[in-house]
């Protein structure tokens, strides 16, 4: 007998009429989709962000592991804290403390990494129709978390200096004017995902000045904080404004992202909230992982270790610049980015980053197209590129593809003009993964 459930109607999804309305916003992002094409050997990918943990000290980290369960498996492999370990957390505000935070351990509620430090802090915040304003472009990831809880986002300019503190009071303003409710500002002010830029050391101190004078709380999203390329880690928002900032943290760019740990600094009465929602959404973070990085971080030089992964990524950095400047049509931009993983790359006029990426998979290179980094469609004219991940002589050769691929486009905008049709130009819409683009 088949039991499988039939769509009525004929629809693929027979559950669909069955669903809340939030999941409507649930989709797949751009980057999600072109992981399975990126992923071949063939193709070069400066599309995902994914640290390379090479240089990692495995033997160490083993060592550090094996020791764990055999001294204190039968705790690290049981249920723990809603809010986290202790020991971790502790040391986490040993960690902040490197941008100039000063902070109780009772504070730091620790996440399965920072993306569900975002979540928990929007389901806290956030109802249908709220406004959360955020730098454009902004991190994919907090934008699917955000139209998940049906927030409306708001986008405010970014330049060279990061987010304009103009264009901040011109989108709480529009806000405002509107009658919607506001809710909390967005930004990753330290070596931009996706944008690469940092927010400049004048503009904090007036980011906080109008965000306190509007009453607006301020999500200040730093995983990338202690991968500057040259310096010391800058001065964190949190560091100047304890009471009107939630922090979030990551050791998935310092350390490793398998082991899934973030955290969330927050003010007391937010922290006890934002635990009560851990603790519905996973009960606890997990008590392994914790532990197994604080074995790391008491049992190895950490800070060490991030000094090496900043020397390989100015590496990659720089080998990206170069083959930038060496390869790419004289009508491309792009900035030089002080840290992070990023570099985000402008087209020429009429170019639009989707709707060639089939051709750039064809030619075996892959990047993610800026729309998605955009709540409301805009950043086809741009794209992300990471150099985090791939060899310099990868990087290298995937920029000559890529050059190639967006000067083939010159030509045919050139034969058939901007206003051609779609269809004139070759072009596909991209939605994945599938046999048309190997």
């Amino acid at each position: 007998m088949d039991l499988s459930p039939r769509a009525p109607h004929g629809r693929l999804d027979p559950y669909v009429e069955r669903y809340a309305a939030r999941t409507a916003g649930m989709t797949a992002s751009e980057i999600r989709a072109l992981f399975a094409v990126a992923s071949r050997p063939e193709v070069v990918s400066l599309a995902g962000g994914m640290p390379n943990i090479s240089g990692l000290p495995l033997d160490v980290v083993g060592g550090a592991i094996a020791e764990l369960v055999a001294m204190q498996g039968p705790v690290a492999m049981q249920y723990g804290s809603g809010q986290g370990v202790p020991e971790l957390r502790e040391q986490i505000t040993e960690v902040m403390r490197l941008e100039g935070i000063e902070a109780h351990p009772d504070d730091v509620v620790v996440t399965v990494g920072s993306q569900q430090a975002v979540d928990l802090v929007t389901r806290v915040f956030c109802d249908p129709g709220d406004v959360v304003i955020c730098e454009a472009p902004s991190y994919v990831g907090a934008l699917g978390v955000f139209k998940a809880y049906q927030c409306e986002v708001v986008h405010a300019e970014m330049d060279a200096d990061g987010l304009v503190p103009d264009a901040l009071r011109q989108a709480i303003a529009s806000v405002k004017a509107a009658g919607k409710t506001l809710k909390f500002l967005y930004t990753i002010p330290n070596f931009h995902n996706p944008a690469g830029v940092t927010l400049a050391a004048e503009r904090r101190a007036e980011i906080l000045d109008i965000c306190r004078s509007e009453d607006l709380l301020i999500l200040e999203d730093n995983p990338y904080g202690l991968l500057g390329f040259d310096g010391e880690p800058l001065r964190a928002l949190r560091a100047d404004e304890a009471e009107g900032v939630i922090y979030l943290g990551s050791f998935s760019k310092t350390f490793a992202p398998g082991f899934r740990v973030g955290w969330a600094l927050a003010p007391h009465m937010v922290r006890e909230k934002l635990v009560l929602a851990q603790e519905s959404a996973t009960l606890c973070p997990p008590q392994f992982s914790q532990m197994a990085v604080s074995a790391y971080l008491s049992n190895h030089d950490w800070q060490g270790q991030i000094k090496q992964f900043r020397e390989m990524y100015r590496e990659r950095r720089d080998a990206m610049v170069e083959a930038l400047h060496d390869m790419m049509p004289a009508s491309c931009r792009w900035n030089v980015p002080d840290g992070g993983f990023y570099v985000w790359l402008s087209l020429p006029p009429g170019i639009d980053a989707k709707a060639m990426l089939p051709r750039a998979v064809t030619a075996r290179v892959a990047y993610v197209p800026g729309t998605a980094f955009f709540a409301d469609g805009f950043g086809s004219g741009a794209m992300r590129l990471s150099f985090c991940y791939p060899t310099p002589e990868r990087i290298r050769e995937g920029v000559r593809r890529l050059a190639g691929v967006i000067e083939a486009e010159m030509e045919l905008r050139a034969t058939f003009g901007a206003s051609a049709p779609a269809r004139e130009l070759g072009y596909q819409t991209y939605d994945g993964p599938s046999t048309d683009l190997s």
